[in-house]
């Protein structure tokens, strides 16, 4: 229970995941946003994977390994932010009309991109590896086969993630039906490439 709480409370805690997820529900609907969220998922359970096998302790034990992959996630970041800022721009070039959608945003392509980005995103932020090699053993019971527990945990933390932004893509999703003028959503589109463009600032200015 004291898991799943600390679970829920990190899941609920805003970051670049959400706002891709966020986005992709706006922009694209529901199947879109769930995408997104699955790949981020994928991306999720891929660190527990490793903080149970030990290879995401090489990023606390590394500060080379930490830094590349810190920049190259802050890399990512600001790409994502730049190409819905450069969206957002076209639809405005469009004057306020008809809604471009990018090049795939319509069926399996749309799925598929929204799928990368979430993959992505959660596999590019050297935090989540820090977190899981560093959180989850706390809770692994004293006696228990500790590889056995971290990887029941790591499903137990993706399940806990997929409730939560299945609450939030259905949210979104509902609001979409009352944001989806053009003017609207192409503000929508700089707001989020502005936030993924400072999340990505923020993560290549910190420190350790």
């Amino acid at each position: 229970m004291a898991f799943c709480g600390a679970a829920l409370l990190i899941s609920m805690a805003p970051g670049p995941s959400t706002v891709v997820i966020m986005r992709q529900s706006m922009l694209s609907g529901r199947r879109a946003g769930a995408a997104a969220m699955l790949g981020n998922e994928a991306g999720v359970l891929a660190w527990g994977v490793a903080a149970a096998l030990g290879l995401s302790a090489l990023l606390v034990a590394s500060q080379v390994a930490y830094e590349v992959l810190r920049l190259a996630g802050a890399g990512v970041l600001v790409w994502f932010g730049a190409r819905a800022l450069w969206q957002a721009r076209r639809r405005g070039g469009d004057g306020g009309g008809a809604v471009v959608e990018d090049a795939g945003d319509a069926g399996r392509g749309s799925l598929g991109r929204s799928f990368r980005l979430g993959l992505v995103t959660a596999a590019a932020n050297p935090k989540a590896g820090v977190f899981a090699v560093s959180f989850l053993p706390q809770f692994v019971p004293e006696g228990a086969p500790v590889l056995g527990m971290l990887l029941v945990l790591s499903l137990l933390w993706v399940a806990i993630d997929v409730l939560w932004y299945l609450c939030v893509v259905w949210l979104v999703g509902s609001a979409r039906r009352l944001m989806g003028r053009p003017a609207v959503r192409r503000r929508l589109e700089q707001v989020s490439g502005v936030v993924l463009v400072g999340l990505g600032v923020r993560l290549a200015a910190e420190s350790r």
